[in-house]
């Protein structure tokens, strides 16, 4: 016996007008709207809809007759022809070879062009299959006003995600079909103009042993955990103290209250950069801080603030604290001010301490408002590119080593691709990036109160 699926309040039905239905039941015009797009609507007088998947139609083979087969034909081998010179009186004319990262680049593009053709040839069939049965019912189909005017009522959310949806799909999902496909090719320093497909060795230098190459398990082991440290520290520690002098001002007998919001915002104001930038100069050797350190006599030689690997980690989490926490007291006083009274009143009434009512009422009503933003907090501090480059650059750095002793893995690879140009291996770094930070977001998020409990707090 099959179980029912159980329906909420916001199921929605699905269509009935299916491509196998209008291929099994449609007529002659809406079965031929698979060939030629927009026939079906067309016929039914829907010009500009079946004018519009008719255009679509054709600029989509004009592509792909004129560039797009061209590229999907030296995929395979990321071409081949190298650049020559030819001798012409006396002169040498050099001519243009392959480029194998814009063979690459294009090819990538014309698979996502014929998937997304894929998808206008199912709507070109469902919408020529929904004007016939339309027309059957109504006795014509839906005019172009009245599709104009559904689209701003019953689809306006459709309008609305169609620009962000695209942007997403042209800046987000194809760089990163490129990248990852860049992972499975020899795309280094020595293979800039010419290069191909490799496989997984990339991923096996990865993970190798041998400390001689520019990647290794071993240095790849220590940048991961130092990055979940860092991210960790950074994420927390400026949770925590954000949250205990949010408390501190929102108390009534603390005074000046806007006073203290007013400066934790005016260091928001100051750009990052600029307070990245002075604070590496203040904890030079020769800076400010060890210089008057020394003129007070509390040291007698120059701290290695960032020199030395345990101090500069040490380092880089403290300043952090200054760029992050009024970010923390801006979040947490907003939720302090909207957390009902009346708990905190009933509380009072049964006796309970501010012990009693902190863990109770408050942290638990921060956590669940806040679960989503210590995860975004905790994924950016992950690529957190500007404080560890900005401040230490992921020095110290070992003789020979491709990553410094404070490098994240956004750090890291940044320098295999920017200074290096092992761009492959850059890839592969990003792809591990991304799983990482994939893995802890959603097991995080789905055991957390905000995703089993939507409706209330707990």
């Amino acid at each position: 016996m099959k179980r029912r699926r159980k329906m909420g309040a916001d199921y929605v039905p699905p269509s009935p007008y299916t491509v196998k239905a209008a291929l099994t039941e449609g007529d002659i015009f809406t079965k031929l709207s698979a060939v030629i797009f927009g026939l079906g609507n067309i016929v039914r007088k829907q010009y500009v809809k079946g004018i519009a998947f008719l255009v679509a139609e054709i600029a989509f083979f004009v592509f792909l007759f004129t560039n797009g087969i061209n590229y999907l034909s030296k995929l395979p081998t990321l071409g081949t022809q190298k650049q020559g010179k030819v001798l012409v009186d006396g002169y040498w004319v050099y001519t243009e070879g392959d480029r194998s990262v814009v063979i690459l680049l294009y090819g990538v593009c014309t698979i996502v062009v014929i998937l997304l053709f894929c998808y206008l040839w199912r709507m070109s069939i469902k919408t020529a299959y929904k004007a016939e049965c339309l027309a059957k019912e109504n006795g014509s189909a839906p005019t172009f006003m009245d599709d104009w005017k559904t689209l701003f009522d019953a689809k306006a959310h459709q309008l609305l995600m169609f620009l962000p949806t695209l942007g997403i799909l042209v800046f987000t999902v194809l760089p990163l079909i490129f990248m990852i496909s860049m992972a499975f090719t020899s795309y280094d320093h020595r293979n800039l103009v010419l290069f191909h497909w490799v496989g997984l060795e990339n991923f096996k230098q990865l993970f190798s042993s041998d400390v001689s190459n520019t990647v290794s398990a071993s240095m790849f082991m220590q940048v991961l955990v130092w990055t979940l440290v860092w991210a960790f520290f950074a994420t927390f520690l400026n949770f925590f103290l954000g949250l205990f002098l949010a408390m501190v001002i929102n108390r009534k007998t603390t005074r000046f209250k806007n006073f203290w919001r007013s400066i934790f915002s005016m260091s928001i104001a100051v750009p990052q950069f600029v307070s990245l930038l002075v604070m590496r100069s203040m904890l030079q050797p020769n800076g400010a801080v060890n210089q008057l350190l020394m003129q007070w006599g509390w040291i007698d030689s120059p701290l290695p603030f960032l020199s030395n690997a345990t101090w500069a980690r040490v380092t880089v989490i403290i300043v952090n604290l200054w760029v992050g926490i009024p970010y923390t007291i801006m979040q947490v006083t907003g939720i302090l001010q909207n957390i009902p009274v009346d708990q905190y009143e009933a509380a009072k009434i049964d006796g309970a301490n501010w012990w009693q009512i902190f863990t109770k009422i408050t942290m638990p009503y921060i956590i669940f408002v806040l679960t989503p933003y210590l995860i975004t907090t905790f994924t950016g501090n992950v690529n957190n590119f500007n404080v560890i480059y900005l401040l230490t650059g992921g020095n110290p750095t070992p003789v020979g080593a491709s990553a410094g002793k404070t490098d994240l893995l956004i750090t890291w690879l940044y320098k295999l691709t920017v200074d290096k140009s092992d761009y492959n291996l850059g890839a592969v770094i990003g792809i591990m990036t991304f799983v990482v930070l994939a893995v802890v977001s959603l097991v995080t998020y789905r055991n957390s109160g905000s995703y089993k409990n939507e409706e209330a707090f707990r």
